[in-house]
């Protein structure tokens, strides 16, 4: 079913609560629905604004949105302990989590409380508490409007990388996700080596799908403002990855410096949270947007900002961490 609004109020679409108008929106359920769409034609460009939580509106957005609203999670096959599940874009990705744990599947625990959808998890590659959307991804079902035909892609031609896909790149504007199969299990495979996810687990009374569930979404919430209160879009900021001298060169100042291994065995990654933190800007505000005080990683919007605005404050942010550690931090948030 395609629902169609014409310039439709954006304010409560986007995670920011930043008010911007669309020429026309158009909601979808399946792939023939997608081609339905195109092959009526769509005048001038077309955007996916699934959840609206990775998106900063400067502007009015002059062209058609399509958001998917298919809501189905189902069990394909289960072999031993491998279990292969499909989930629809529009279903909401801890609504997923929360299923997974609900019929004690492994793989997506950590990534509890990540806002969005699951047709998006695979674009920005998701992560948290040492786990990424690609450790559990099988393949991705993908509609692509040059042909109209569905394709699906395989874990290993999504080109997953930190926070980056070949949605991000290659396939971006030229193709829709419509679904993702993930690759969970029965076995157990609990990782708490990220933060005080062990400590919460274990003051829950140990091990299990829900404890680590219960843990994670607690420390996330001690953390991040609610986008339904406080307008945000969580990570403003990527971590920055630099080269091992400059890591060095780094930690020989400032030795409390948190660090952690990059997929390039010749690089760091640093955690671009305790540089803005260090830099001085943690609670920092200026006019209607700041630094949220207890994660730097995290801009919100205090009330009426624009979208330039919260960009100018983002540029501002960079310009101090530059100033102060000659890093440069990169946003995660895509500018529309």
């Amino acid at each position: 079913m395609i629902r169609e609004f014409i310039y439709p109020d954006l304010t409560l679409r986007n995670s920011f609560r930043v008010a911007q108008k669309a020429d026309r929106l158009l909601e979808f359920e399946t792939a023939d629905d997608l081609r339905t769409i195109f092959e009526r034609g769509i005048s001038g460009p077309w955007y996916v604004l699934s959840g609206g939580n990775n998106i900063l509106f400067t502007q009015d957005y002059h062209g058609t949105l399509l958001t998917p609203v298919s809501q189905g999670i189902r069990i394909v096959s289960e072999t031993g302990d491998r279990v292969l599940v499909t989930a629809d874009a529009g279903v909401e990705w801890d609504d997923l989590v929360e299923w997974a744990v609900e019929h004690e599947l492994w793989g997506v625990e950590n990534l509890s409380l990540i806002p969005g959808k699951a047709g998006a998890a695979p674009v920005q590659n998701i992560g948290a508490y040492g786990c990424e959307a690609k450790d559990t991804i099988e393949s991705v079902e993908m509609f692509c409007p040059e042909t109209k035909n569905i394709l699906i892609l395989s874990k290993d031609h999504c080109e997953f990388g930190y926070r980056d896909s070949i949605f991000k790149r290659m396939l971006k504007g030229r193709s829709i996700i419509t679904s993702i199969r993930l690759q969970l299990s029965r076995r157990p495979m609990p990782r708490l080596d990220y933060g005080d996810v062990a400590r919460k687990v274990e003051e829950r009374g140990g091990i299990s799908l829900r404890n680590i569930r219960d843990a994670i979404c607690e420390i996330r919430r001690t953390k991040l403002p609610d986008p339904a209160k406080t307008g945000n879009a969580g990570s403003f900021f990527k971590n920055p990855v630099v080269s091992r001298q400059e890591a060095e060169r780094l930690l020989a100042l400032h030795p409390d410096m948190p660090h952690y291994p990059a997929a390039n065995p010749e690089q760091v990654k640093l955690a671009a949270g305790w540089l803005i933190d260090r830099a001085g800007l943690k609670g920092y505000t200026n006019g209607h947007v700041g630094v949220h005080a207890r994660q730097a990683l995290v801009l919100i919007n205090l009330g009426g900002a624009t979208g330039n605005e919260v960009l100018a404050f983002a540029r501002e942010v960079q310009q101090k961490v530059k100033e102060t550690f000659g890093v440069e931090i990169e946003p995660e948030v895509n500018v529309l």
